[in-house]
Order: C-alpha cells, then structure tokens, then sequence
C-alpha cells in the first residue's frame, strides 16, 4: 500500500482485538505484525491496566503504545517520536474519584455498588473470567474502581446523574463499571492524536471497539469500526459510515481493518 499518510489503529482490546471469552489472538497475530511491518501504528485503548496491556504487547512481541484504564493514561507516545513524552496522565489516582464519590453519593446508591476489591478472589475470577498473576494484573489499578451494580435501573441512571454532576464518569463494559475521572477512550485518543500530529501532519484515524463504552471514540475516528457484540444491533449505533462485521473477535477485528484499508485505498 502506497501510503501518503500515516494510519493510526486505536483499539479495544477483550472483545474487539481479543477474544471475549479466551482473551487469545492467536489467529490474527501474523496479520498484525504484518500491518506493524508496513508501518500502520497500533494503539491499544482500553479500559485494562498498564500490567495488562504490557503483557499483551508482550504477547504479540511489539512494543506499541497504549491507552489505559479507559482514557485515564497515555504511555509510549516517546515510541513514536523520541521528542515526545513517554507518559501523560490525563486522570486524578483512585483514592480522590473515591473520596469524591463516598461525599457525594447517598448511602442508600453506595450500597448498591459492589466494590470488586472488596470481593473474594473466587468471584473477582467469575467475574473477569481470569485467574492468578491475569486477574492480579487486571485489579492493579491506579486511575478506575470496577464494581458491580446491584440495583434497578432507574437507580443506575440516578447514580450516573450524580457522578457526573460532581465531575466524575462512569464507564460501562461488557463486566463491570469503573468509576473514572472525567476521560473516556476519545479524550484521550484526541490527545495522542495531537502530539502525534507535532512531528506527522498527514492521518488517518482508524477506531475498532465492540461495547457501548467504545462509542465516543469510534464517533471521533475517520473510520469506525465494530466488531460483533450480541448485545445490541447495528441500529442501536447512532454513528454514520461504520464498518461492522458479524464476525466476532479476534477473526472480527481483522475483517473490519481489511475493510478500512480498502476505504483509505479507495479514496485517498
């Protein structure tokens, strides 16, 4: 591919790059590698932990920067560009959203949030469908507080209200809620793509998510594109031009970025 301009691939990872249940890629690893050869740049952004994705791009055998904790950390932008910075934290540590929270939120919609750190590590494995150093990994965390709600729905909605208003977020996976500062996954794409745009002027933005907190940034790329998630129909996605597949991941990733290339191809 004869290219004019860099393209940039900001990715979800458990259930968009990494299969929902398994967590493996085996089958698409070559093809990644293959897009990293021809110097397309793959950024992990997602709500896992910095443990976690080190161990994926470890997995892989790349060294690619990263999005962490659902906007909250932006590393490896020096990975790029030797005159960028290394890390940039775009988020308060979890003791303050925590404090913040227990001010703000009444007793009666705390005790509905059930804290995984609190739980046994039997359920915490239930949960996150991972076990020993995968689990510890994925519950090291300096910016999120994961949790479960146990309520009703018109009680989750007064929670979101209030943890908005007091300057708070809350994202919503496939398995938990994290309690977040005020990043989500766009943010922070929006400000990797700024530093990058320092020392590269020409790019395309190339967005692949599965899940509802996937959406902003899929909503701020040149191409979006998701991977096949039962939990919803493409109807339900208020996002113009997306490239979707019924394929689910990892085979679904791989189909939807044969899909943008072919676009870029196509029109630039």
């Amino acid at each position: 591919m004869k290219k004019k301009f860099n393209i940039l691939i900001f990715t979800d990872l458990d259930g968009s790059l990494l299969h929902r249940d398994t967590f493996k890629f085996e089958e698409i690893k070559d093809y990644i590698k293959q897009l990293l050869s021809k110097g397309i740049f793959i950024i992990p952004n997602t709500s896992k932990t910095e443990k976690e994705i080190l161990d994926f791009n470890n997995e892989l055998g790349a060294a690619l920067p990263y999005i962490s904790e659902n906007g909250a950390a932006i590393n490896g932008l020096d990975l790029v560009n030797s005159n960028l910075p290394k890390e940039l934290i775009l988020s308060r540590e979890k003791d303050n959203l925590l404090k913040v929270f227990e001010m703000s939120v009444p007793v009666n919609l705390q005790s509905k949030c059930k804290w995984l750190s609190k739980m046994e590590k039997k359920k915490q494995s239930l949960i996150f469908g991972l076990e020993d150093q995968k689990l510890e990994m994925a519950l090291d965390r300096k910016y999120t507080i994961p949790f479960i709600f146990d309520g009703i729905k018109s009680e989750k909605n007064e929670l979101f209200k209030i943890v908005k208003k007091k300057g708070l977020a809350l994202q919503e996976g496939g398995r938990v809620i994290n309690l977040t500062d005020k990043v989500n996954k766009a943010k922070a794409l929006q400000v990797f793509v700024r530093f990058f745009k320092k020392n590269n002027k020409n790019i395309k933005i190339i967005a692949v998510g599965d899940n509802y907190n996937d959406l902003d940034m899929l909503k701020v790329s040149d191409f979006p594109c998701l991977v096949f998630n039962d939990k919803f129909t493409l109807d339900q996605i208020p996002i113009n031009d997306l490239i979707a597949t019924n394929k689910p991941s990892p085979e679904g990733w791989a189909d939807v970025i044969k899909m943008a290339l072919v676009k870029i191809n196509k029109n630039y």
